[in-house]
Protein backbone atom coordinates (compact mmCIF):
# COMPACT_ATOMS: atom_id res chain seq x y z
CA UNK A 1 0.00 0.00 0.00
CA UNK A 2 1.53 3.92 -0.19
CA UNK A 3 2.76 5.20 2.50
CA UNK A 4 0.56 8.17 3.96
CA UNK A 5 1.84 11.57 2.68
CA UNK A 6 0.22 12.86 5.63
CA UNK A 7 2.45 14.35 8.61
CA UNK A 8 2.50 12.09 11.72
CA UNK A 9 -0.69 13.67 14.15
CA UNK A 10 1.82 15.36 17.50
CA UNK A 11 0.12 16.31 20.24
CA UNK A 12 -0.36 20.20 20.15
CA UNK A 13 0.16 22.52 23.16
CA UNK A 14 -2.28 24.63 24.81
CA UNK A 15 -1.00 28.72 23.28
CA UNK A 16 -0.55 30.83 25.97
CA UNK A 17 -3.49 32.98 24.74
CA UNK A 18 -5.66 30.30 25.66
CA UNK A 19 -3.95 29.36 29.10
CA UNK A 20 -4.30 33.14 30.23
CA UNK A 21 -7.78 32.72 29.60
CA UNK A 22 -8.30 30.45 32.15
CA UNK A 23 -7.26 27.09 30.50
CA UNK A 24 -10.07 26.58 28.52
CA UNK A 25 -8.77 23.39 27.31
CA UNK A 26 -9.11 21.64 30.78
CA UNK A 27 -11.42 19.54 32.18
CA UNK A 28 -12.95 20.78 35.00
CA UNK A 29 -11.12 19.59 38.37
CA UNK A 30 -13.19 18.50 41.60
CA UNK A 31 -14.85 21.34 43.52
CA UNK A 32 -13.42 22.73 46.95
CA UNK A 33 -16.27 21.52 49.54
CA UNK A 34 -18.15 24.30 50.61
CA UNK A 35 -17.65 23.60 53.97
CA UNK A 36 -13.79 24.44 53.33
CA UNK A 37 -14.85 27.62 51.58
CA UNK A 38 -16.52 28.73 55.20
CA UNK A 39 -13.66 28.16 57.17
CA UNK A 40 -11.29 30.25 54.48
CA UNK A 41 -13.88 33.09 54.75
CA UNK A 42 -14.10 33.05 58.53
CA UNK A 43 -10.35 32.86 58.56
CA UNK A 44 -9.85 35.81 56.41
CA UNK A 45 -12.71 38.23 58.33
CA UNK A 46 -11.45 37.87 61.01
CA UNK A 47 -7.98 38.70 59.72
CA UNK A 48 -9.43 42.03 58.64
CA UNK A 49 -11.69 42.66 61.87
CA UNK A 50 -8.58 42.88 63.79
CA UNK A 51 -7.23 45.64 61.96
CA UNK A 52 -10.60 47.12 61.57
CA UNK A 53 -12.49 47.03 63.98
CA UNK A 54 -11.93 50.68 65.80
CA UNK A 55 -13.08 51.88 62.59
CA UNK A 56 -15.96 50.24 62.59
CA UNK A 57 -16.92 51.62 66.34
CA UNK A 58 -16.36 55.21 65.39
CA UNK A 59 -18.59 54.59 62.47
CA UNK A 60 -21.15 52.99 64.33
CA UNK A 61 -21.24 56.00 67.21
CA UNK A 62 -21.12 58.41 64.57
CA UNK A 63 -24.03 57.31 62.81
CA UNK A 64 -26.36 56.23 66.16
CA UNK A 65 -26.80 60.15 67.32
CA UNK A 66 -26.36 61.55 70.92
CA UNK A 67 -22.97 62.96 71.33
CA UNK A 68 -21.60 64.39 68.44
CA UNK A 69 -18.38 64.44 67.17
CA UNK A 70 -16.81 67.00 64.82
CA UNK A 71 -15.19 64.27 62.29
CA UNK A 72 -13.75 60.90 62.55
CA UNK A 73 -10.15 61.86 64.56
CA UNK A 74 -12.14 63.76 66.84
CA UNK A 75 -14.36 60.71 67.23
CA UNK A 76 -11.68 58.35 67.92
CA UNK A 77 -9.86 61.09 70.30
CA UNK A 78 -13.20 61.22 72.59
CA UNK A 79 -14.13 57.81 72.22
CA UNK A 80 -10.03 56.74 73.38
CA UNK A 81 -10.70 59.52 76.52
CA UNK A 82 -13.56 58.25 77.53
CA UNK A 83 -13.02 54.50 77.43
CA UNK A 84 -9.61 53.41 76.64
CA UNK A 85 -8.37 51.31 74.25
CA UNK A 86 -9.95 47.77 74.68
CA UNK A 87 -13.59 48.95 76.24
CA UNK A 88 -13.60 51.95 73.75
CA UNK A 89 -12.09 51.52 70.30
CA UNK A 90 -12.15 47.91 70.56
CA UNK A 91 -15.39 47.41 72.31
CA UNK A 92 -17.40 44.67 70.95
CA UNK A 93 -14.28 42.98 69.04
CA UNK A 94 -15.69 39.29 70.54
CA UNK A 95 -18.86 40.30 68.21
CA UNK A 96 -16.89 40.98 65.54
CA UNK A 97 -15.69 37.83 65.54
CA UNK A 98 -18.28 36.04 65.65
CA UNK A 99 -19.44 37.98 62.85
CA UNK A 100 -16.90 36.31 60.84
CA UNK A 101 -17.74 32.97 61.97
CA UNK A 102 -21.83 33.63 61.16
CA UNK A 103 -21.88 35.75 58.35
CA UNK A 104 -18.51 36.83 56.31
CA UNK A 105 -17.93 33.21 56.31
CA UNK A 106 -20.74 32.19 54.24
CA UNK A 107 -20.96 35.83 52.04
CA UNK A 108 -16.98 34.92 50.85
CA UNK A 109 -17.35 31.25 50.96
CA UNK A 110 -21.09 30.82 49.13
CA UNK A 111 -19.98 33.33 46.56
CA UNK A 112 -16.31 31.46 46.14
CA UNK A 113 -18.16 27.87 45.67
CA UNK A 114 -20.67 29.56 43.28
CA UNK A 115 -17.98 31.05 40.85
CA UNK A 116 -15.77 27.99 40.90
CA UNK A 117 -19.21 25.74 39.81
CA UNK A 118 -19.69 28.03 37.16
CA UNK A 119 -16.02 27.94 36.24
CA UNK A 120 -15.84 24.14 36.30
CA UNK A 121 -19.61 24.01 34.20
CA UNK A 122 -17.87 26.43 31.22
CA UNK A 123 -14.63 23.96 31.29
CA UNK A 124 -17.04 21.07 30.74
CA UNK A 125 -18.72 22.97 27.88
CA UNK A 126 -15.49 23.46 26.21
CA UNK A 127 -15.52 27.29 27.20
CA UNK A 128 -12.95 30.05 28.72
CA UNK A 129 -13.86 28.89 32.30
CA UNK A 130 -13.47 32.93 32.96
CA UNK A 131 -16.16 33.33 30.59
CA UNK A 132 -19.44 34.78 33.06
CA UNK A 133 -21.31 37.76 32.76
CA UNK A 134 -20.89 40.22 35.16
CA UNK A 135 -24.53 40.45 36.00
CA UNK A 136 -24.50 36.60 37.31
CA UNK A 137 -21.21 37.62 39.09
CA UNK A 138 -23.65 40.04 40.70
CA UNK A 139 -26.33 37.92 41.22
CA UNK A 140 -24.04 35.31 42.99
CA UNK A 141 -22.55 38.10 45.39
CA UNK A 142 -26.45 38.95 46.18
CA UNK A 143 -27.20 35.41 47.07
CA UNK A 144 -24.30 35.21 49.41
CA UNK A 145 -24.36 38.63 50.79
CA UNK A 146 -28.30 38.03 51.86
CA UNK A 147 -27.53 34.54 52.76
CA UNK A 148 -24.68 35.60 55.18
CA UNK A 149 -26.93 38.75 56.85
CA UNK A 150 -29.40 36.64 58.03
CA UNK A 151 -28.02 34.08 59.59
CA UNK A 152 -25.11 36.74 61.06
CA UNK A 153 -27.83 39.11 62.30
CA UNK A 154 -27.58 38.41 65.62
CA UNK A 155 -23.86 38.77 65.49
CA UNK A 156 -24.23 42.24 63.91
CA UNK A 157 -26.83 43.29 66.71
CA UNK A 158 -24.59 42.50 69.43
CA UNK A 159 -21.63 44.45 67.72
CA UNK A 160 -23.85 47.24 67.02
CA UNK A 161 -25.12 47.71 71.36
CA UNK A 162 -21.99 46.60 72.18
CA UNK A 163 -19.73 49.07 70.02
CA UNK A 164 -21.94 52.08 70.53
CA UNK A 165 -22.95 51.19 74.58
CA UNK A 166 -19.50 53.29 76.06
CA UNK A 167 -21.39 56.38 73.99
CA UNK A 168 -24.29 56.48 76.51
CA UNK A 169 -25.20 58.35 79.94
CA UNK A 170 -23.82 55.68 82.59
CA UNK A 171 -27.27 55.08 84.18
CA UNK A 172 -28.24 54.20 80.56
CA UNK A 173 -25.16 51.37 79.51
CA UNK A 174 -26.24 48.27 79.46
CA UNK A 175 -22.51 47.21 80.22
CA UNK A 176 -21.80 43.78 78.55
CA UNK A 177 -19.51 41.38 79.33
CA UNK A 178 -18.90 39.87 76.23
CA UNK A 179 -20.29 38.69 73.04
CA UNK A 180 -22.33 35.54 74.64
CA UNK A 181 -23.42 37.51 77.13
CA UNK A 182 -25.07 40.49 75.04
CA UNK A 183 -26.84 37.70 73.15
CA UNK A 184 -28.42 36.21 76.30
CA UNK A 185 -29.19 39.13 78.37
CA UNK A 186 -30.92 40.42 74.63
CA UNK A 187 -33.06 37.11 74.48
CA UNK A 188 -33.71 36.98 78.34
CA UNK A 189 -34.90 41.04 78.08
CA UNK A 190 -36.08 41.69 75.02
CA UNK A 191 -37.23 38.50 73.67
CA UNK A 192 -35.97 36.07 71.06
CA UNK A 193 -36.72 37.97 68.10
CA UNK A 194 -34.71 41.04 69.32
CA UNK A 195 -32.27 39.27 67.80
CA UNK A 196 -33.33 40.15 64.41
CA UNK A 197 -34.00 43.65 64.81
CA UNK A 198 -33.15 45.54 61.87
CA UNK A 199 -32.79 42.21 59.99
CA UNK A 200 -34.51 44.05 56.46
CA UNK A 201 -31.88 46.99 56.19
CA UNK A 202 -29.42 44.30 57.28
CA UNK A 203 -30.18 41.87 54.91
CA UNK A 204 -30.69 44.44 52.29
CA UNK A 205 -27.41 46.40 52.52
CA UNK A 206 -25.63 42.71 52.73
CA UNK A 207 -27.38 41.92 49.55
CA UNK A 208 -25.88 45.33 48.00
CA UNK A 209 -22.56 45.23 49.42
CA UNK A 210 -22.04 41.50 48.28
CA UNK A 211 -22.99 42.18 45.00
CA UNK A 212 -20.66 45.46 44.69
CA UNK A 213 -17.40 43.57 46.57
CA UNK A 214 -17.43 40.37 45.42
CA UNK A 215 -19.03 40.45 41.83
CA UNK A 216 -17.20 43.76 41.06
CA UNK A 217 -14.32 42.29 42.46
CA UNK A 218 -14.01 39.66 40.34
CA UNK A 219 -14.86 41.66 37.11
CA UNK A 220 -12.40 44.17 37.82
CA UNK A 221 -9.95 41.42 38.49
CA UNK A 222 -10.40 39.50 35.76
CA UNK A 223 -9.80 42.71 33.00
CA UNK A 224 -6.56 43.51 34.75
CA UNK A 225 -5.54 39.85 34.39
CA UNK A 226 -5.87 40.50 30.52
CA UNK A 227 -4.63 43.81 30.59
CA UNK A 228 -1.42 42.86 31.15
CA UNK A 229 -0.76 45.74 33.32
CA UNK A 230 0.35 43.66 35.88
CA UNK A 231 2.31 41.24 33.84
CA UNK A 232 1.01 37.75 32.85
CA UNK A 233 -2.52 36.87 33.90
CA UNK A 234 -2.17 39.81 36.60
CA UNK A 235 1.04 37.53 38.34
CA UNK A 236 3.34 39.86 38.85
CA UNK A 237 4.39 40.49 43.19
CA UNK A 238 1.93 36.82 43.34
CA UNK A 239 -0.88 38.75 42.44
CA UNK A 240 -1.07 41.34 45.25
CA UNK A 241 -1.07 44.43 43.25
CA UNK A 242 -4.14 43.45 40.98
CA UNK A 243 -5.95 42.19 43.85
CA UNK A 244 -5.47 45.56 45.87
CA UNK A 245 -6.58 47.70 43.18
CA UNK A 246 -9.82 45.82 42.58
CA UNK A 247 -10.56 45.58 45.90
CA UNK A 248 -9.78 48.73 46.11
CA UNK A 249 -12.34 49.83 43.63
CA UNK A 250 -15.09 47.34 44.93
CA UNK A 251 -14.54 48.94 48.20
CA UNK A 252 -15.96 52.34 47.23
CA UNK A 253 -18.60 51.18 45.37
CA UNK A 254 -19.71 48.88 47.74
CA UNK A 255 -20.10 52.25 50.12
CA UNK A 256 -21.41 54.33 47.90
CA UNK A 257 -24.14 51.70 47.81
CA UNK A 258 -24.54 50.52 51.48
CA UNK A 259 -24.09 53.80 53.14
CA UNK A 260 -27.73 54.96 53.57
CA UNK A 261 -28.77 50.99 54.56
CA UNK A 262 -26.20 51.22 57.61
CA UNK A 263 -27.53 54.34 59.40
CA UNK A 264 -30.82 53.17 59.10
CA UNK A 265 -29.28 49.41 60.47
CA UNK A 266 -27.96 51.37 63.44
CA UNK A 267 -30.69 53.33 64.21
CA UNK A 268 -32.94 50.58 64.33
CA UNK A 269 -31.09 48.09 66.28
CA UNK A 270 -29.73 51.36 68.58
CA UNK A 271 -33.42 52.85 68.97
CA UNK A 272 -34.48 53.73 72.32
CA UNK A 273 -38.37 53.90 73.37
CA UNK A 274 -40.74 56.84 73.37
CA UNK A 275 -41.97 58.05 76.63
CA UNK A 276 -45.33 55.74 75.93
CA UNK A 277 -43.52 52.51 76.12
CA UNK A 278 -43.58 52.40 72.01
CA UNK A 279 -40.16 52.13 69.63
CA UNK A 280 -39.19 55.77 68.06
CA UNK A 281 -39.20 53.94 64.10
CA UNK A 282 -42.05 51.37 63.30
CA UNK A 283 -39.99 49.67 60.06
CA UNK A 284 -37.08 50.60 58.32
CA UNK A 285 -39.28 52.84 55.74
CA UNK A 286 -40.20 54.88 58.77
CA UNK A 287 -36.53 55.36 60.25
CA UNK A 288 -35.54 56.49 56.75
CA UNK A 289 -38.13 59.17 56.35
CA UNK A 290 -37.82 60.61 59.96
CA UNK A 291 -34.14 61.02 59.35
CA UNK A 292 -34.18 62.59 56.53
CA UNK A 293 -36.84 64.64 57.03
CA UNK A 294 -35.61 65.77 60.68
CA UNK A 295 -31.24 65.84 59.76
CA UNK A 296 -32.06 66.00 56.04
CA UNK A 297 -31.18 63.49 52.86
CA UNK A 298 -27.28 63.86 53.40
CA UNK A 299 -27.68 61.70 56.83
CA UNK A 300 -27.99 58.84 54.69
CA UNK A 301 -24.30 59.66 54.11
CA UNK A 302 -22.95 60.39 57.50
CA UNK A 303 -20.20 58.67 58.97
CA UNK A 304 -19.45 57.67 54.90
CA UNK A 305 -15.71 58.29 55.29
CA UNK A 306 -15.04 56.32 58.55
CA UNK A 307 -16.93 53.36 56.76
CA UNK A 308 -15.08 53.97 53.45
CA UNK A 309 -11.48 53.71 55.48
CA UNK A 310 -12.88 50.92 57.67
CA UNK A 311 -14.37 49.36 54.51
CA UNK A 312 -11.45 49.50 51.96
CA UNK A 313 -9.24 47.97 54.22
CA UNK A 314 -11.64 45.84 55.31
CA UNK A 315 -12.17 44.04 51.93
CA UNK A 316 -8.56 44.41 50.66
CA UNK A 317 -7.48 42.34 53.54
CA UNK A 318 -10.23 39.61 54.21
CA UNK A 319 -10.86 39.15 50.16
CA UNK A 320 -6.97 39.18 49.52
CA UNK A 321 -7.02 36.96 52.26
CA UNK A 322 -9.54 34.46 51.07
CA UNK A 323 -7.87 34.01 47.82
CA UNK A 324 -4.23 34.03 48.65
CA UNK A 325 -5.35 31.26 51.76
CA UNK A 326 -7.76 29.00 49.17
CA UNK A 327 -4.39 29.27 47.04
CA UNK A 328 -2.04 28.11 49.44
CA UNK A 329 -4.18 25.60 50.78
CA UNK A 330 -5.83 24.09 47.07
CA UNK A 331 -3.94 25.47 44.36
CA UNK A 332 -7.06 27.49 43.48
CA UNK A 333 -8.08 31.04 43.25
CA UNK A 334 -11.45 32.26 45.74
CA UNK A 335 -12.46 35.30 43.19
Amino acid sequence: MPESKHAPLLPVSPSPANQQKGEQTSSPSSSIPLTHRLVFGALSGMGAATFCHPLDVIRVQMQVGGVQYKNSLDAASQIYSRSGLIEGLYAGVSAAYLRQWMYGSFRIGIYAYLLEQTQNKNISEGKDKNDIQFSRKLAMGCISGGVGSFIGTPSEVALVRMSADSKLPMAERRNYSNVVDCIVRITKEEGFTKLWQGASPTVLRAINVGAAQLGVTSEVKAFLANSGWFGPNGSNFYGLPMMFCSTLFSSFVANLVANPFDVVKSRMQMMPMNANGTPMYTSMADCFVKSVKSEGPMVLWRGFTPAFIKMAPYTIISLTLADKLTKAVTGKDAL
